[in-house]
C-alpha cells in the first residue's frame, strides 16, 4: 500500500488532518508535541469507479465516486534542529522512512511559532515553515551520509557508478534508488568524487526532494488573514481547513448532512434536528469550501497520489464480460499504479504467482487481447490471462 506522511511543526493541525482523513481517534490539542508516537491509519483517494459507464450494479462505490486505500503516518511534531536531536528529534524524522511522499502541513494561520506554541494570528509568516521542513530532512539525509562518507569513498576507489551504488545502499531503507542517486547528482550539479561538505549538503536537499516529494497544505486556511494566503499562494499550496473536513465527516456519519469526501459542497438533512451553533458551524465550513473549492484534506490526498507520485487506478476483473472476480463480486479490485505500467507490471500487484505465469491480458472495454507492453491508462478494467492462479 502506498502511504503518504503527515508532517510539520508542532501544533499546526497536522492530527486534526490525519484524524479527518481517517477518522481515528487521536489526541488533538492547542499545545506543541500533542503527538508523542507516530499514528497511523488509512485514508481514501478519490476516483471515478467505471460500474456506472460499463452499466453494471457495484457495491464498492458510492453513486460512482470510488475510494481507494493509502496508509496515512501522522508524524510527530518537528521542531528547528530536529536533526541533532532536539525536540523529538531524529526518532521522527527515522518515522518518514516508511512514506513514499510527504504531506507538509504549515499553519497558514500564522498562529503558532517556530516551536508550535501559540501566538497571535497573523504573527508569523507562514512561508518560513515550508523552507524549515526541507532543511531538516535534507540536514538529516546528510548525517546519515556524513558518517558513512570516508568508507564510501574507499570502497569505491574513484569509481562514480560504485559510488552511487554505494550511496543508494546506504539510504535503501529510506526506498532510494541508483537512479535517484544520479538524478540528485545530476540536479545538483555535484560530482560525488571530489563532493566537499556543502556539494554533499546541496546533493542531499535534491536527493530528499526526489525521493520523498513534498505536497505543502496551508492548513487553518479558514483563520488566516489575507497576507498569510498571499505569502502561501506564491508557493504551490493547497488550503485546506481540517477541522472543516473534520466537522463534515462527523456530521456526515450522523446523517445530519449529505456529503462525500472532495465534493465542493454539502447538502444538509431537512429532517436533521441541528442547534443554531452547529448550523453556523456548518455554514462557515460551507462558505470556506466555496471561496477554496472544498475543504482541501480529500484535494490534498489525491493530489499526493495522483499529481506528486504520478499513479493511475487499474480494475483487475477474472471475467471480462461481467467484470467481476472469481467469487462474482463486480470490481472488487481498484490498484494504485505506476503510470507508465503495463498488464505484465498489474499481474505482478494482483500476485507474484499471476506475474510470473502472465500469458496475456484483455481490455475489458473493447474484449480485446492487449500487448503485455501497453502502456496502461487511468480507469482501465483489465482481464490477466495466466497458467497459474
Amino acid at each position: 500500500m502506498i502511504t503518504l506522511a503527515i508532517a510539520g511543526k508542532p501544533n499546526c493541525g497536522k492530527s486534526t488532518f490525519f484524524r479527518a482523513a481517517t477518522l481515528v481517534q487521536v489526541e488533538i490539542a492547542n499545545y506543541p508535541f500533542t503527538t508523542i508516537d507516530a499514528n497511523h491509519g488509512v485514508a481514501y483517494v478519490r476516483t471515478v469507479c467505471p460500474c456506472q459507464e460499463m452499466h453494471v450494479p457495484c457495491e464498492n462505490c458510492q453513486d460512482g465516486v470510488r475510494f481507494v486505500p493509502v496508509g496515512l503516518i501522522d508524524v510527530a511534531g518537528l521542531v528547528p534542529e530536529a536533526h541533532k536531536g532536539r525536540g523529538l528529534g531524529n526518532q521522527f524524522l527515522d518515522n518518514l522512512r516508511q512514506a513514499d511522499a510527504i504531506l507538509q502541513i504549515v499553519d497558514a494561520s500564522g498562529a503558532t511559532d517556530a516551536e508550535g506554541n501559540p501566538i497571535d494570528i497573523g504573527s508569523r509568516d507562514p512561508e518560513k515553515d515550508i523552507e524549515f521542513l526541507q532543511y531538516e530532512m535534507s540536514m538529516w539525509m546528510y548525517g546519515i551520509l556524513s558518517r558513512h562518507w570516508a568508507k564510501l569513498q574507499r570502497q569505491a576507489q574513484g569509481r562514480e557508478k560504485a559510488l552511487m551504488e554505494a550511496i543508494a545502499d546506504v539510504f535503501a531503507g529510506l526506498g532510494v534508488t541508483f537512479e535517484n542517486v544520479r538524478d540528485a547528482g545530476e540536479a545538483a550539479g555535484v560530482d560525488l568524487r571530489t563532493a566537499g561538505e556543502e556539494d554533499l549538503i546541496r546533493f542531499c536537499r535534491e536527493l530528499m526532494t526526489i525521493s520523498k516529494p513534498m505536497l505543502i497544505v496551508g492548513n487553518k486556511a479558514d483563520q488566516a488573514p489575507q497576507e498569510c494566503l498571499d505569502r502561501l499562494a506564491k508557493h504551490d499550496v493547497i488550503f485546506a481547513s481540517a477541522a472543516g473536513e473534520l466537522a463534515l465527516r462527523m456530521a456526515a456519519e450522523g446523517k445530519f448532512i449529505r456529503y462525500l469526501p472532495g465534493d465542493r459542497s454539502f447538502t444538509a438533512n431537512p429532517e436533521a434536528n441541528l442547534r443554531a451553533a452547529q448550523r453556523a458551524g456548518l455554514q462557515r465550513v460551507a462558505d470556506f469550501m466555496q471561496t477554496f473549492g472544498g475543504t482541501g484534506v480529500q484535494q490534498a490526498l489525491d493530489a499526493a497520489i495522483f499529481n506528486l507520485l504520478d499513479r493511475i487506478v487499474v480494475f483487475p476483473v477474472e471475467d471480462e464480460h461481467k467484470l467481476t472476480d472469481g467469487k462474482g463480486r463486480v470490481l472488487p479490485d481498484a490498484f494504485l499504479m505506476k503510470r507508465g505500467s503495463t498488464p505484465r507490471d498489474l499481474a505482478y500487484q494482483v500476485h507474484t504467482d499471476i506475474g510470473e505465469g502472465f500469458l496475456y491480458a484483455i481490455d475489458a472495454r473493447t474484449g480485446m487481447r492487449v500487448k503485455d507492453s501497453l502502456e496502461l491508462k487511468n480507469g482501465d478494467i483489465i482481464k490477466i490471462v495466466s497458467v497459474r492462479k
